[in-house]
């Protein structure tokens, strides 16, 4: 097969970036927050030989997807055009190149003076430098790499290495990176916005990033209003009031579950869902909420919802927290059609 031409790599690499990158790696190689989580683990390119791959095989798993794993078919989300491109830029590129892609902390992405500013963090993003290493073993300069790691890497490179990988380093995943600025509710705003500019659905609570390049590094030194991500207003959730001891089971629920993906607002506009396509539901919108029943909610959750990446729960949650997710759900986001009102527990 004849190397592709440009602008087929240039198609395709778009298509890779931005539906492929958060499971397989922008070059390839699987090492992803992802990984850590999905069994079995999306395919490390770099590590498999192009004979074992040949196109025809590339093109039937982007458009059907691959049984019994999270690779899902693409029919329906790409066009025939962007699935033959990014079949042949994943062949030439990693399986038959060995290339390592387009950087990804670029100043158009949000990460201006990356190089500089986080250099002291890439041996702990790197795994050069395990992250559990006792704290008196490190020198100063590798102390505050260290502390930016954790502060401002740790969303998206996770572990990077660790001694001993122990227990979970959050009990509820955190859906949203550390970057300058919020894709998921503001698309069609310009990049070039003056620094404090309000967000247009919640300006009293959320403001872009600074633009002039001079984003602060998230420390503990610096309130929450200065942090350099504005994905974090949509991972809060709301405040429940006389909540039943059923709502708030299924708050805990959801923010252990369900957050990762519908954001911990309920809005779906965190970093996760904006990747997701279609979009998970949002909850607190009149409109695609209308017509919720109860029966309707609860069988999506055990079910699943076909074409989608709603999974089915029945086999992880009991048909009581099932309830008790849908109850959270009317409470705290949109009325539920058929909820009975429960008696207040306490909040």
């Amino acid at each position: 097969m004849a190397p592709p031409s440009e602008a087929t790599m240039e198609l395709g690499r778009a298509v890779w970036n931005y539906r492929c990158y958060f499971c397989h790696g922008y070059s390839g190689d699987a090492k992803t927050l992802a990984t850590s989580y999905l069994n079995p683990k999306p395919r490390n390119f770099q590590e498999t030989r192009a004979e074992e791959m040949p196109h025809e095989r590339v093109m039937s798993a982007v458009r059907h997807g691959v049984p019994n794993t999270a690779m899902k078919g693409f029919t329906g989300i790409l066009n025939d055009q962007e699935m033959e491109a990014v079949s042949q830029f994943l062949r030439q590129e990693f399986l038959v190149s060995r290339a390592k892609n387009t950087r990804y902390h670029t100043k158009e992405a949000g990460w201006p003076d990356h190089e500089q500013r986080y250099a002291k963090a890439f041996p702990f993003a790197r795994g050069d430098i395990a992250i559990d290493t006792p704290w008196d073993k490190l020198s100063a300069e590798q102390q505050e790499g260290m502390r930016m790691f954790r502060t401002s890497c740790i969303t998206c490179h996770d572990h990077g290495k660790v001694n001993d990988p122990g227990k979970a380093w959050e009990s509820r995943p955190v859906s949203f990176p550390r970057d300058a600025y919020c894709s998921s509710c503001h698309q069609d705003v310009p990049r070039s916005e003056p620094k404090g500019v309000s967000h247009p659905q919640r300006p009293a609570t959320h403001t872009f990033a600074e633009r002039d390049g001079s984003v602060p590094v998230r420390s503990p030194t610096r309130p929450e209003a200065q942090v350099a991500s504005n994905y974090v207003i949509h991972d809060k959730p709301p405040v429940l009031v006389n909540a039943s001891a059923q709502e708030l089971q299924g708050e805990k629920l959801f923010h252990r579950n369900c957050a990762f993906c519908h954001a911990g607002d309920g809005t779906s506009k965190g970093w996760i869902g904006s990747f997701l396509e279609p979009h998970p539901r949002d909850l607190t919108d009149p409109q695609q909420m209308k017509g919720m029943t109860k029966e309707r909610l609860v069988r999506s959750i055990n079910e699943g919802l076909p074409n989608t990446s709603m999974p089915a729960w029945k086999s992880v949650l009991s048909p009581a927290e099932i309830d008790a997710l849908a109850a959270y759900i009317h409470k705290a986001f949109h009325p539920v059609q058929g909820m009975a009102a429960a008696p207040a527990a306490r909040r």
